[in-house]
C-alpha cells in the first residue's frame, strides 16, 4: 500500500515537471515584460514597459489593445497595434490606436526566436481624457503695425484661444479662436507707440478640456518718428525732382539744338556789316552813295545774290 502511494506520487511529480517542458518545446520560459504604463501629453500616447534582458540577444515585443466594445462584447479579440507588432524597443506610440474617449486595455509580450513570454496587461485601462495638456508654444512678432502670432502645430484635434490686449490701465482683453497651428496669423492693427501683449491656450474638443494659458509675450510699436522721417524724406525727394527734371529738360534741349541746328562760324570776309534791307533800298543810281556809307562792292554783290 505504501509502495503504491509512493509510485503514484512519483508519477504525478514527473507529470508536473514534464508538462511545462512540452509546452515550451524544451526551452527556458521567457519572462514577461513588467511595469507597463502610459505617458500621455497633448494627445500623444506612449505605452512603456521594462525591457526583458537576454545577454547578446535582441528581444522583440508585440502590443495589442481592446476598446470598450471589444472588452464588453468580444473579450477574446485583441487588436495588434498599428506601429508596434513587433517592435524592438521597450515603448510603443499608440496614438493612432486610441481613437475614442473610452477605456482601452493594453497588453505586451516578449518574443525571442521560438520563445514567447506570457502577456502582461496594463493594470488600469487607459482613457485619453487623462492626457496632460500643456500651454502652447508661440511666437509673437510685428509686421509694420500688424500684430502677428505663430502657434506650434499640435495636430488637427487642437484649437487655440488667443487673448491679446493693449497694455494700459483698463484695457479690454480680446479673444480670438485660431484653428491651424504653425501658420502666422494676424491679430490686430496696432497704434503707434503702444505696447500689445498676447497669451494663448489650447482646447481639445474630443475630450472637452482646456490647457492653462501660456505666459504673456509683449511687443512695442515705434512712435511717429518713423512716419515723420519718411515724410521728410519724401519731401526732399520731391524737391530734388522739381529741380533736377527742369534742368535735365533744359540740358537736353540744348544738346538737341546743337545736334540738329549747329551754329556755323562764318569767316570775316563773308560777314555783312550792314543791314540787307538797307542795301536793297538803295537804287542803282545811288550805288556810289551807298558805297560811301561803308559798303564795299563785294559785300553789295553778295547781298543781291
Amino acid at each position: 500500500m505504501v509502495l503504491e502511494e509512493i509510485a503514484a506520487s512519483l508519477i504525478m511529480w514527473f507529470s508536473y515537471a514534464l508538462i511545462p517542458c512540452l509546452l515550451t518545446d524544451g526551452a527556458a520560459v521567457l519572462p514577461a515584460p513588467q511595469n507597463l504604463s502610459v505617458q500621455s501629453t497633448n494627445m500623444k500616447h506612449v505605452l512603456t514597459w521594462s525591457p526583458v534582458m537576454v545577454p547578446e540577444e535582441t528581444v522583440y515585443y508585440s502590443v495589442e489593445y481592446q476598446g470598450e466594445y471589444e472588452s464588453l462584447y468580444m473579450s477574446h479579440i485583441w487588436i495588434p497595434s498599428s506601429w508596434c507588432s513587433p517592435t524592438a524597443g521597450p515603448e510603443c506610440d499608440i496614438t493612432d490606436d486610441i481613437t475614442a474617449t473610452v477605456p482601452y486595455s493594453l497588453r505586451v509580450r516578449a518574443t525571442l526566436g521560438s520563445q514567447t513570454s506570457a502577456w502582461s496587461t496594463l493594470k488600469h485601462p487607459f482613457n485619453r481624457n487623462s492626457t496632460i495638456l500643456t500651454p502652447p508654444g508661440m511666437e509673437v512678432t510685428k509686421d509694420g503695425f500688424h500684430l502677428v502670432i505663430k502657434l506650434e502645430d499640435l495636430g488637427p484635434q487642437f484649437e487655440f484661444f488667443v487673448a491679446y490686449w493693449r497694455r494700459e490701465p483698463g484695457a479690454k482683453e480680446h479673444i480670438k479662436m485660431v484653428r491651424p497651428g504653425g501658420i502666422p496669423m494676424h491679430l490686430e492693427t496696432m497704434d503707434p507707440g503702444a505696447t500689445y501683449c498676447v497669451k494663448a491656450r489650447t482646447f481639445v474638443k474630443a475630450i472637452g478640456r482646456y490647457s492653462a494659458f501660456s505666459q504673456a509675450e509683449c511687443v512695442k510699436v515705434q512712435g511717429e518718428s518713423l512716419p515723420l522721417a519718411l515724410a521728410l524724406f519724401a519731401f526732399v525727394g520731391f524737391m530734388l525732382v522739381l529741380v533736377v527734371v527742369p534742368f535735365s529738360v533744359w540740358k537736353m534741349g540744348r544738346l538737341l539744338r546743337h545736334s540738329c541746328c549747329p551754329v556755323v562760324m562764318l569767316p570775316d570776309t563773308l560777314k555783312i556789316t550792314s543791314s540787307p534791307q538797307k542795301l536793297i533800298s538803295c537804287r542803282r543810281e545811288e550805288v556810289e552813295a551807298c558805297a560811301t556809307a561803308g559798303v564795299s562792292s563785294e559785300e553789295l554783290l553778295r547781298a543781291w545774290i
